[in-house]
């Protein structure tokens, strides 16, 4: 595997002004040359204009959060990073590497969530190139590896959890975002290491139930939160009818028979759990009547 090694360019101003230097040295040459009708003279200063000129062809330019990889004849070199004018051998190509940080959003993939529910999803990736040797030697095309791996990646992910839980328990895409979103960022980072690429945030920026069954699972789903919120009250009126006859009990406000409690505990119970505002009723005899 082919890493980043750093290339120690040299500053290209002083050797700007060096080779203009010399152009005017040889103008001047050219110029005496004429004037003493010595061709000599004249070659030799146009031969070192043109060495001149191909040696300015060895300047570049490196941009902040920019990089060149050098190759001579298709070796490594190495890789320029230090901001400014460079000169390095013109013979060098020099490819340009951005590595500022760059984010893209996904297609609305069609998947199959891990109970087989049709899902669309999609993701937003945040990264940036760490290696450019990696991103430039090790895949063909660093920007369309990254996008078409991080789709595999939210694929892959999709089919690992369900849509929606009501145990909180179980990881679900719609309830734990936080926990998927850093799943997903590893997953990504997992396979795009061989790429030079840093993944520096991950997350889904659009879930829903695929058209073709929205309203069934709506349905289904509500239903669902219907059952868990009716379970959840249950428990609820069980606990504080247990605290009331406990404390009843406790305090001697009233004794109460197995059939008494029965009453009190099923009228509780209505109380409690019912969906609409209950009637009371009151009693003016006893307890009994």
């Amino acid at each position: 595997m082919i890493t980043e090694r750093q290339y120690a360019a040299l500053p290209g101003l002083p050797m700007l002004l060096g080779l203009l230097a010399i152009l005017g040295v040889g103008g001047y040459g050219i110029w005496i040359g004429a004037e003493a009708d010595s061709v000599w003279i004249i070659l030799a200063s146009v031969l070192v204009m043109a060495v001149t000129g191909f040696l300015l062809a060895g300047l570049f330019i490196v941009n902040p959060n920019e990089a060149k990889v050098l190759q001579f004849f298709g070796d490594y070199v190495g890789t320029a990073k230090a901001p400014g004018l460079r000169w390095a051998n013109p013979f060098y190509t020099k490819k340009r590497i951005s590595q500022r940080v760059r984010n893209f959003e996904s297609g609305r993939l069609k998947v199959n969530d891990n109970e087989g529910n049709p899902i669309e999803i999609a993701a937003v990736v945040v990264w940036r190139v760490i290696d450019t040797a990696e991103a430039v030697f090790q895949v063909d095309d660093y920007n369309n590896y990254v996008k078409v791996q991080s789709e595999s990646a939210l694929r892959n992910l999709a089919s690992s959890y369900t849509y929606d839980t009501h145990d909180d328990t179980q990881m679900s895409l719609r309830g734990h975002t936080l926990a998927v979103a850093e799943h997903l960022q590893k997953e990504i980072q997992a396979r795009l290491n061989q790429a030079g690429v840093e993944v520096m945030e991950a997350r889904i920026s659009h879930l829903a139930y695929a058209p073709e069954i929205a309203q069934a699972m709506l349905q289904r789903q509500q239903a669902g939160a219907i059952i868990a919120a009716r379970q959840r009250i249950v428990e609820g009126a069980v606990g504080m009818v247990e605290m009331a006859l406990d404390m009843l009990s406790k305090r001697c406000i009233v004794a109460l028979d197995d059939e008494r409690k029965a009453a009190m505990v099923s009228n509780l119970l209505v109380v409690l759990c019912g969906d609409k505002s209950t009637q009371p009723i009151i009693n003016t005899g006893t307890i009994y009547q």
